[in-house]
């Protein structure tokens, strides 16, 4: 199975409601997305992370039902459930978060399981790895699993919530050791390394421990550098309605491609040849793509690709 540890939250989406500007709430959080997706797309998933026992954590909770994400590791707390505010710009969204004592950051090392599933696999990323206590638990749930089961990382930057770039950039590199595979995009490596050739920032995180680093590049498509070989595929033409969680979709597409062609583990990815790279590559940007012509994170079922 798959179970995704971080934070859920609530993204407020705007719309025009009488000539104004109004806010609908959307179930959300990058890790969170990820197991909607993988959900939808049929891998078992289980959901790890704290949720508050307050309306928008009750809307959380069924949403992932729903998706067929399993609610097994999910601890309920009293306090709010953070917030989005979602802003589009000419680059894409950009996010304001209200996370101050909210009850998916207030995760501790008692509240993660003492064990695991033999053949789980295990995904982190996006803010619940900078804001404190989650953090250090979801850091130490890392090094305890690490090259005992597949672990997969999306930092999904967050600017706005990291005081400290070089700092932060330190703790990315302990999140790599542990990693074994690692998908990011090219506004997040923009804004850690200006100017670097993504390629070459690429190459220099496999050497860190990740056996397939994937970067994604929007509607300009996705490379995969594995070993010495660099694949790169086109991003399918949709009509856009926003991007909302596109990059989480891409991310459930190619977990869910690696659990149904049997590379759920280090030496599965190992395994990997240049073709099945593309293969992966393409099913994860079709996700991710028809993710994209509908308002927030809203990613397929197995029906609607097949």
């Amino acid at each position: 199975m798959l179970i995704v540890a971080g934070e859920a939250l609530i993204d407020m989406t705007p719309t025009t409601l009488n000539g104004a500007t109004a806010y609908i709430p959307h179930p959300g959080g990058s890790p969170y997305n990820v197991a909607l997706g993988a959900g939808r797309l049929g891998i078992p998933t289980a959901f790890l992370g704290r949720i508050s026992r307050d309306g928008f954590g009750q809307l959380l909770k069924r949403h992932l039902a729903a998706s067929k994400a399993s609610l097994e590791y999910v601890k309920e707390g009293p306090e709010l459930t953070t917030l989005a505010l979602v802003t589009p710009s000419e680059s894409g969204e950009f996010f304001s978060f209200y996370c101050e004592n909210t009850a998916d950051r207030l995760l501790y090392p008692e509240d993660l399981p003492a064990t695991l599933p033999s053949q789980a696999a295990l995904h982190f990323g996006s803010y619940s790895l900078v804001l404190e206590p989650a953090a250090s638990s979801l850091e130490l749930l890392m090094r305890r699993e690490a090259r005992r089961r597949l672990i997969s990382l999306d930092p999904n930057v967050r600017p706005f919530l990291i005081p400290n770039k070089d700092a932060y950039l330190e703790r990315l590199l302990g999140w790599l050791e542990q990693a074994d595979l690692v998908k990011v995009s090219q506004a997040d490596l923009e804004w850690l390394y200006p100017g670097k050739h993504l390629e070459d920032i690429a190459r220099e995180w496999q050497q860190q421990g990740p056996v397939l680093v994937i970067v994604t590049r929007g509607g300009q498509g996705a490379f995969a550098v594995k070993d010495q070989a660099i694949v790169h595929v086109r991003a399918p033409q949709v009509q856009v309605v926003d991007t909302v969680g596109a990059g989480d979709a891409f991310m459930s597409g190619t977990l869910s491609w690696l659990w149904q062609h049997g590379a759920w583990s280090r030496a599965g990815l190992h395994s990997l040849h240049s073709d099945q790279l593309e293969a992966l590559l393409n099913f994860a940007a079709r996700v991710a793509a028809i993710t994209c012509t509908r308002a927030g994170a809203n990613p397929p079922w197995r029906e609607e690709l097949e």
